[in-house]
């Protein structure tokens, strides 16, 4: 068992399982997540879409419960019970009240260890899926995420849809899904988190013994990104008012030093109101609403995107400001009190985070997931603070580079030829 700064305690179980706990005995309340090491990319080609598949399906009842019931004894004392898809991780995650605790445990634990994919279920949720894939044609901003990660990674798993296609569904039936979870739901690939008003012992207690039942299993294994990166673009017509376009630069992976001048140059770009790219484009143009930049940092791989929608008229404008902009942060070193100003906005963000539950649980689990240990928030903090403006310039000249872009645009008036001709600048 160890200690961490966060107020996180750890203990491995027997057959691999990890649970943390953080004590935060302010709240009323407590978060518990199951985090399975597995999501898209560790998918074949064939089984595309299956780990957000099975993560529909574990609601579907188990031994003991309908899915009725499962969600009633959760909703029915006042809690909140959900579960995402990620690229490399699935989390099952229960809120409520402290003194319900033992219950969410024990539902997120049947929901994990024994849930039984009824036929009917199968065939039903499959249809939701097949809804869920069609409804994200309707946003074209999600649409053009999907598109920006197809040319951000072609060809590899990274690339593809978490929901899968039409096609790829239509495949999957109630064995191949029972294998993917009996293969990988397993104590090798399984974290626990409990954050709030509940002590390590009790944690422990309630959950050691069943998640301690699990099969010890394989540590899960992916396909990791071989192909040197390249430009890549993705287009496609939409009946939309707006054009929504989006540009990705392959970036570091989760261990990479060079993450935290990545992320702060983001924060320089477009993640919040006095960022450059909201200050020029919508602020003193009016081109867009929204623009806005993010990263996301993988096991050996990550990206910076910037994501925009506007009137289609305005695009070639937009663009070349964006341009523009990434030249001067290439040529040219922010300001000392510019680069502040973004270490402090990432330092504040976090620590606002981590008065929240849900926010603890995450920074326990992605740590243990990706690192193997609860990283302490002084450690990320003391990694930004160490950004100078060398090395933010740095890694705007190795990351905002035609050759690192992945693009996508959806919306009327642009073809594939034209946006190429746009974007040649770059």
């Amino acid at each position: 068992m160890s200690g961490d700064p966060l107020g996180a305690r750890v203990s491995r179980l027997k057959n691999g399982v990890r649970i943390a706990s953080a004590f935060m005995p302010h709240l009323q309340g407590v978060c518990v997540g199951v985090w399975a090491m597995v999501g898209g990319r560790h998918e074949k080609r064939e089984e595309c879409g299956i780990a957000h598949f099975l993560e529909h399906l574990l609601f579907k009842g188990t031994t003991k419960r309908s899915a009725r019931e499962l969600t009633l004894a959760v909703e029915g004392v006042g809690g909140y019970l959900n579960a995402f898809t990620t690229e490399d991780h699935t989390c099952y995650y229960a809120k409520a009240a402290a003194v319900h605790f033992e219950r969410i445990g024990e539902v997120l634990l049947e929901m994990y260890s024994d849930s039984q994919f009824p036929e009917n279920e199968v065939r039903r949720e499959r249809e939701v899926i097949r809804e869920e894939i069609l409804s994200g044609r309707d946003v074209p901003s999600q649409w053009v995420e999907d598109l920006l990660s197809e040319s951000l990674w072609p060809g590899h798993p990274l690339g593809r849809s978490l929901t899968g296609t039409e096609e790829s569904i239509a495949r999957l039936g109630r064995r191949a899904l029972r294998g993917f979870r009996d293969r990988h739901y397993t104590g090798a690939n399984t974290v626990v988190t409990v954050a709030g008003s509940v002590e390590h012992a009790q944690v422990l207690e309630v959950l050691g013994g069943g998640f301690g039942a699990l099969s010890k299993g394989k540590s899960v294994r992916s396909s990791r990104l071989k192909k040197a990166p390249r430009f890549e673009l993705r287009v496609e017509e939409a009946d939309s008012e707006q054009s929504h376009v989006a540009l990705g630069f392959h970036a570091y992976g989760r261990t990479d030093p060079r993450r935290y001048a990545a992320r702060l140059l983001s924060v320089l770009l477009g993640e919040n109101m006095s960022s450059r790219l909201f200050q020029v484009l919508r602020e003193r143009h009016g081109y867009c609403y929204s623009v806005q930049s993010s990263t996301v940092f993988l096991e050996e791989t990550g990206a910076v995107s910037i994501f925009a929608d506007l009137d289609p008229a305005k695009l070639p404008g937009a663009l070349k400001l964006l341009r523009l902009e990434f030249e001067r942060l290439r040529e040219r070193r922010v300001s000392k009190g510019e680069l502040r100003r973004a270490q402090e906005y990432v330092i504040g963000q976090a620590r606002i985070s981590l008065d929240s539950a849900t926010q603890r649980n995450a920074w326990m689990a992605e740590s243990l997931m990706a690192h193997g240990r609860v990283v302490s928030p002084g450690e990320v903090e003391a990694g930004i603070l160490a950004v100078d403006p060398a090395m933010v310039q740095g890694v705007a000249r190795e990351v905002l580079v035609r050759n690192r872009m992945g693009a996508a645009f959806v919306g009327p008036g642009y073809g594939k030829g034209e946006m190429e001709r746009l974007l040649m600048g770059f």
